[in-house]
């Protein structure tokens, strides 16, 4: 989502004008009034000058209040919120950000053991981005400046290690500030000193210093923008300046290393022999050009640490944290031969002119525009562990490092105990663990399953992650038996084609423990003697109704990718597109609010509610209450249309006031890394990002943070919380990635879970966001038609949402800016409705990403489940204007959604309950009342002089 920017606020005043207007008049009079009276003498020439000076201020009082109680009430209201942090919670976040990061920076290489080095030892650190390091990423969820970074620098010596200074003064000379990337303006230029202005003095003298070196090679990303696939010249984003980015040949991309890297990357490994390279960034990078240099001996993935993360690479390059980290993404030698490279990046549609709007971030006009997700269910490890089964590639020289991949100090070894049914039916596996090494230190038991596939069935990948645990610290020679479960439901594939539900095909399905995904450490096999359908009669346990097609519109005649024939159509499906033109049957149930007419969904059958009853409930009444209470009834029969909108209508940051009802503002912070206050700037110890926190795989560290960041909000007076951030990492180019945790939904999804459950431990709702397929940056807000199948939007896309509803309890959702196929996902019935409320029993409420007047539209949004509107201020369309039977039915029960949600949250919590107006309210009306004191004081003296006057005047005159 973005922040809020001015120019909404300039629309909100714009509403003020007529209150402006108002007040020149009287303004105008008033000053005539007293040019007037210049002909005036005496007791008459008095009173009016003395009016007309007394009703200047009197009007401004009566406009201020006019305005602060009418249209900026809210942004007011957000902007004098309170509540800080305690130092000990932010100490305690400080520490947990450590732990993060010490379980969550990857270890990728250790040739010769080069790591751990000792304390003491100097080090050689070269790279500006050494001096420059990546903490996050940037946009909404970006950390904030409330508190000190620990750099990376400054986490090599707090280790103990020795740096040379010459370096690190050098890097800082040449460029101390980053280039700003942000949402509306991108920089991804890298001011890396070329290799020919090192001074040979300051070469010959790090030599001298130390035979061992660093290399730092940082990427950076952030909201609005995708990472540049192309950075020629012509093929560059609007908002870039070519100019930056000559370091680059033209058709190179920005996860590969620039000329001036791969120049001093030769440079350094010239003169040293030990070479270690830390590459930090969340989005996959091209790291293959370390096996070309036997100098570098060790490499490192610190995907961005947060606040003080940095201390914790320091602790593992010296060996006071053993690495047990592994990768949440799959590396690859060349991201231009994966399976979605040709289908990201800009698709403006040819044939949809009548739909044009004027982006007024971008400052110009757009038509909608596509992406079609080719690659089907094959999304990262998925798609390699399966074409090297169908032998479509050569497993080895396409991967690098797999998906689960990461080194320690010390060895382990794992060992599948057994494989059992559980009393539920579930399947249970007991693994032990074993440090056969000289060194404490932490292992992930990865379970996998490979499936029964037919030819030309049911798409299946022959490597799924189903579940998995990390162990305790175990000493040397230490031993640790882990249990693992899970349903064997949840290895069905969703049939879109012949049964429209999932399946579980008979066969033997082998279950694996992995130490990556490619590689296999034991397994067993699990049969299924006959297909079991979970349909409309026979649900998957975990679904409230059974999940059948509901997605085929958002398919879109589009071609993908199939695994039959050792994946025969794999050329032809994954090329660029070559035709740019929506196909006619969906251009005509295409919706912005350019053609938007709400009576085409009227009912005439639907009956108005009841409205404005004296019931004399309050919502604090509800708390606890079932979702299906008669007494909500009763409740929201006392609200009023008017009551109602506003609810829907300004949800931006918050939830506002409703007197009828009793409801009680609240306040919704940005995340997902830390909470900030946009309005007050208070914000919490920054996180590391979402990619750390997922390969610790932790789920306990996950908790931990979640339960970290409730706590934090809870002192911050803030009940939701805009996290955590789940979209899939579908390309590795994704600007956003570093707020979402992989390229797996079972990973994200359980990670997420526990988040969410931490938070909520305080009363803290979380949004997950951004629902759903809003895996890129480009073109997000710019009527994104993105189309997928069914079934890769089930087992991908909606997972990890699907898991942190039912195992984490989530009770709010973010609608993602894009469309799902032609329709934009916040008036998408099939996914808010039919899917998470009615498949996933799903009881909060959904709010849309940062409100765009230009295609989203409150009611649309409201008919379908979507219940409110991030916008804090009135920008039009965010109001629903239509007041039939229908519109305020859906209105009603989009209201019923929101105060569920706030009544059970913290809020409502006794401690917290605050009924009463806002401070700043009753400060004013304060002031109100002096101020009619001072002003009833001067009239009463004017009055009084005017009297006295007369009377002289009346005796001079007889």
């Amino acid at each position: 989502m973005l922040s809020i920017n001015m120019e909404d606020v300039y629309k909100t005043l714009e509403t003020c004008s007529p209150y402006l207007i108002g007040l020149g008049i009287v303004l105008v009079l008033a000053i005539a009034a007293i040019i007037a009276c210049r002909k005036l003498s005496g007791a008459r020439k008095f009173i009016v000058r003395s009016q007309a000076v007394l009703a200047m201020p009197l009007a401004l009082v009566i406009v201020v209040n006019l305005i602060c109680f009418g249209p900026m009430n809210t942004l007011i209201t957000l902007a004098t919120g309170n509540g800080t942090i305690s130092e000990q919670t932010s100490a305690d976040a400080e520490k947990l950000v450590r732990e993060i990061a010490g379980e969550g920076i990857v270890l990728l290489e250790n040739n010769d053991g080069l790591l751990p080095l000792s304390s003491g030892s100097k080090l050689n650190v070269f790279g500006w981005a050494s001096t420059n390091p990546c903490y996050g990423g940037t946009g909404s969820g970006a950390l904030n400046d409330n508190y000190p970074k620990v750099s990376l620098i400054q986490g090599l010596t707090e280790a103990g290690l020795e740096l040379n200074q010459s370096l690190v003064d050098f890097y800082t000379q040449y460029s101390d500030v980053r280039p700003g990337l942000g949402m509306r303006t991108q920089d991804w230029s890298l001011p890396e000193p070329p290799a020919d202005t090192y001074p040979q003095e300051l070469l010959s003298g790090a030599k001298e210093f130390s035979n061992t070196a660093m290399i730092v090679i940082s990427r950076l990303g952030g909201e609005g923008s995708d990472l540049p696939t192309d950075l020629s010249a012509d093929k560059l984003p609007y908002t870039q300046n070519s100019d930056k980015y000559k370091d680059f040949a033209d058709g190179e991309h920005y996860l590969q290393l620039s000329q001036t890297e791969k120049d001093m990357i030769n440079l350094v490994t010239a003169s040293f022999d030990n070479v270690i390279v830390v590459y930090n960034g969340a989005n996959a990078f091209e790291l293959g050009f370390v096996e070309e240099y036997p100098q570098i001996k060790s490499v490192l993935w610190c995907p961005g640490p947060g606040q003080n993360g940095f201390s914790s690479l320091g602790s593992i390059v010296t060996g006071e944290v053993n690495p047990s980290a592994k990768t949440s993404d799959t590396f690859v030698y060349d991201l231009t031969s994966t399976p979605y490279w040709n289908n990201i990046g800009d698709f403006a549609y040819d044939n949809m002119q009548e739909f044009q709007i004027y982006n007024k971030y971008q400052k110009r006009d757009i038509v909608p525009s596509f992406v079609n997700y080719v690659e089907n269910i094959y999304v990262g490890y998925k798609f390699y562990e399966t074409a090297a089964v169908e032998g479509l590639i050569d497993y080895d020289s396409a991967v690098q490092y797999p998906f689960g991949y990461g080194l320690s100090y010390t060895t382990f070894r794992q060992t599948m105990d057994s494989m059992t049914t559980g009393s539920d039916g579930s399947i249970v596996i007991s693994v032990t663990v074993t440090n056969t090494g000289d060194t404490a230190g932490k292992d992930v038991v990865e379970v996998y399953y490979n499936p029964p596939y037919t030819n030309g069935g049911i798409e299946k990948s022959s490597a799924n992650l189903i579940a998995f645990a990390k162990t305790e610290l175990l000493e040397p020679g230490a031993s640790q038996t882990l249990t693992l479960s899970f349903q064997p439901e949840e290895m069905a594939s969703y049939d879109a084609r012949v049964n429209e539900a999932y399946v579980l095909e008979a066969g033997e399905y082998v279950i694996s423990i992995n130490s990556d995904s490619h590689t296999v450490i034991d397994s067993e096999t699990y049969t299924v003697p006959s297909t079991i359908v979970y349909s409309v009669d026979s649900p998957c346990s975990s679904d409230q109704t059974a999940a059948v097609n509901q997605l085929q519109f958002a398919e879109g005649g589009v071609d993908y990718l199939s695994r039959a024939d050792g994946f025969a159509n794999y050329d032809e499906v994954t090329k660029t597109p070559d035709n740019y033109s929506m196909p006619e049957e969906y251009k005509a149930t295409f919706i912005n609010n350019s053609n938007y007419n709400p009576e085409t969904t009227n009912n005439p059958e639907d009956k108005m509610p009841t409205l404005e009853a004296n019931n004399g409930l309050k919502l604090a009444d509800l708390r606890g209450k079932e979702y299906g209470d008669p007494m909500w009834e009763q409740l929201l029969d006392q609200m009023s249309v008017q009551d109602m909108n506003l609810l829907i209508s300004q949800a931006g940051f918050q939830t506002v006031q409703i007197d009828s009802i009793g409801k009680v503002a609240t306040v919704d912070c940005d995340g997902p890394a830390s909470i900030n206050n946009n309005f007050t700037r208070v914000g919490s110890i920054g996180f590391p990002s979402a990619v750390m926190v997922a390969s610790t795989w932790n789920t306990e560290l996950a908790r931990a943070f979640g339960d970290s960041i409730g706590k934090m909000a809870d002192e911050m007076n803030v009940s939701g919380w805009y996290a955590p951030a789940m979209n899939i990492h579908r390309s590795a180019f994704c600007g956003r990635n570093f707020e979402y945790y992989s390229e797996d939904g079972v990973l994200s999804g359980k990670m997420a879970a526990n988040a969410v459950a931490g938070a909520r431990e305080h009363g803290v709702y979380a949004y997950l966001k951004h629902f759903v397929l809003n895996d890129q940056e480009n073109n997000r807000a710019n009527m994104l038609c993105t189309w997928a199948s069914e079934q890769s939007i089930r087992e991908i896309y909606l997972k990890p949402f699907e898991l942190a509803i039912k195992e984490g309890g989530a009770q709010a959702l973010m609608s993602s800016y894009n469309y799902i196929g032609n329709k934009w996902v916040g008036a998408s019935s099939e996914l808010l409705q039919s899917i998470v409320r009615g498949e996933w029993g799903f009881q909060g409420f959904v709010l849309t990403d940062y409100f765009s007047e230009h295609y989203m539209n409150a009611d649309i949004g409201t008919r379908n489940g979507n219940d409110a509107c991030l916008s804090p201020m009135d920008v039009g369309a965010n109001n629903v204007q239509d007041t039939s039977a229908t519109a305020v039915l859906a209105m009603r029960q989009a209201s019923k959604n929101i105060l569920y949600t706030v009544v059970n949250s913290r809020a409502y919590a006794p401690e917290n309950l605050n009924s009463g107006m806002p401070a700043w309210q009753i400060a004013l009306i304060a002031a109100d009342v002096i101020l009619a004191a001072v002003f009833v004081v001067l009239e009463y003296r004017a009055v009084k002089s005017y009297t006295r006057r007369k009377v002289s005047e009346t005796q001079a005159k007889q």
